[in-house]
């Protein structure tokens, strides 16, 4: 399937989406396809890949890994991210961690590189700046996750400390992308990170 072929369904994908959830009859049900919504973005981003697939496939199953093991010790612990729990919409757990996050933490690290990959920086600057993207995302979706029953804070507050760990796995995520020379400019998964920045922050109003 070509790139432009992806682009189309996951801009159709996020268009139904948002107008599903920003409707207070649709919500409920939208919600629940919210772990099916990011399993086709990570899907798009696998099937538009240009090089190296192998690599990228093995650096999607460590980011996958990272992802899960440390929202294992955030949930558990608090030693990561702060106090918080995960509620029932972003389909199977294990040990109190929805698996999709772990394929979540793979996309935004790839779509946020892609983004940067165009401008042809210094690889320490540019996986720096990928992973202060992949922070203001969160930044962006926080305040959403709660709204939709995606996880919540015990206080009500978000923490400071929760965006501190964020610039923290992210960047980890992004040395690895980097030294695995996978950055690549890949339009579908810049399109994925602009649809998912935008239908966050009009779910945000």
């Amino acid at each position: 399937m070509s790139e432009r072929w992806i682009r189309i369904i996951l801009l159709i994908l996020y268009l139904v989406g948002a107008v599903g959830m920003l409707l207070p009859y649709t919500r409920g049900w939208f919600v629940q396809l919210s772990a099916l919504n990011l399993f086709i973005s990570f899907l798009g981003i696998i099937f538009s890949r240009k090089s190296k697939q192998l690599s990228f496939l093995l650096f999607l199953g460590i980011a996958f890994v990272v992802g899960v093991a440390v929202e294992l010790i955030g949930v558990h612990t608090s030693y990561l991210f702060g106090h918080y729990y995960y509620g029932n919409n972003l389909g199977l757990k294990w040990y109190g961690v929805p698996l999709i996050i772990g394929v979540n933490w793979g996309i935004l690290s790839v779509a946020s590189s892609a983004v940067v990959h165009r401008f042809e920086l210094n690889k320490h600057l540019e996986a720096f700046i990928s992973a202060v993207l992949m922070v203001l995302f969160d930044y962006i979706l926080e305040p959403v996750a709660m709204k939709l029953d995606y996880w919540h804070w015990s206080n009500g507050e978000i923490p400071v400390y929760n965006f501190v760990c964020w610039l923290g796995v992210s960047y980890f995520l992004q040395w690895i992308y980097q030294r695995m020379k996978l950055p690549e400019v890949n339009k579908v998964a810049e399109s994925l990170f602009l649809m998912m920045f935008i239908f966050f922050t009009l779910l945000m109003l």
